[in-house]
């Protein structure tokens, strides 16, 4: 077995890989110095993967690393790999998983068709959209739980009270708190419209307390810092916001001042990133056997 990673997940692979304990495999990505100046994306495996079980990991975002995942899986085949296992970190394109309107595209069944053509199996983490929707995809496909990682580093941070920011992120909640031993609840929300949340008053028991909002994704921070005024408006002492998936784009440095702390995995990376979900992948892939 060898691991492959793609530019926005080169960190990752390697942990992926010391986790796994085998030997990663170097990519060159630039063909002259500089790149192509136009930004198209260039790979070349810098080591030889022939007869070998390659773990590639490449998150897709932006957009450029989808067209980059597609170049290595192509790679990595016609380099003679006889078993490739996309790990996707976060699924770029996953928050669409139906057609609502005619002449739409669904993103994520799109995605993972283009993956499937040089992968036999696909790993990701806290898709977007409704998790059911992996079984719909044209290769075998699981999600892979964040939460147990988050939960972990809550855990150390003496947290009190574990809150999702609605009912849907409720699992979620529920699963970082059994791993931290702290009770959880959830918010109940109002999505405006894209950009804005309402979160409604319920009466919590977060006076004093130290709290820990968890979330799938953190893209632009409005309804964490939404989140954060209510509890702070119910006493809380302590507002941490936590999430897999750190986006964080447009407001949402500015949003996230709401919060004492701002935590995020390695699914994407960030100046928040303080959590590895490496231990978390590299079981998923012990388990496929």
């Amino acid at each position: 077995m060898k691991v492959v990673g793609g530019f926005a997940s080169v960190a990752l692979a390697r942990a992926i890989a010391r986790e796994l304990r085998v030997a990663g495999v170097d990519v060159a990505f630039e063909k002259h110095p500089g790149g192509f100046p136009d930004g198209e994306r260039y790979v070349r495996l810098l080591a030889p993967v022939a007869a070998e079980h390659v773990i590639l990991v490449e998150t897709t975002h932006p957009d450029p690393m989808i067209v980059e995942l597609l170049l290595l899986a192509d790679a990595v085949r016609d380099a003679g790999a006889r078993r490739i296992t996309v790990v996707v970190p976060y699924f770029g394109y996953g928050r669409q998983d139906k057609r609502f309107l005619d002449g739409e595209a669904v993103s994520a069944k799109t995605i993972a068709k283009h993956i499937a053509v040089d992968c036999d199996e696909l790993l990701t983490m806290a898709i977007p959209a409704n998790p059911e929707l992996l079984r719909t995809f044209p290769l075998p496909t699981r999600e892979v739980s964040g939460m147990a990682a988050i939960g972990r580093y809550l855990k150390s941070a003496k947290v009190d009270v574990i809150l999702a920011p609605d009912e849907g992120a409720l699992r979620l909640a529920k699963e970082a708190s059994s791993v931290a031993g702290v009770p959880f609840d959830f918010l109940v929300k109002e999505r405006l419209d894209s950009y804005t949340v309402k979160i409604e008053p319920k009466a919590l028991a977060v006076r004093g307390k130290s709290v820990a909002i968890v979330d799938d994704v953190i893209s632009t921070g409005g309804t964490i810092a939404t989140a954060a005024r209510e509890l702070r408006a119910q006493g809380a002492r302590r507002v941490i916001a936590a999430c897999v998936h750190g986006l964080f784009v447009g407001p949402a440095e500015a949003n996230l001042k709401a919060c004492d702390e701002v935590i995020a995995t390695d699914t994407i990376l960030s100046p928040y990133t303080k959590v590895s979900v490496a231990p978390e992948f590299a079981a998923a892939i012990r388990a496929l056997g």
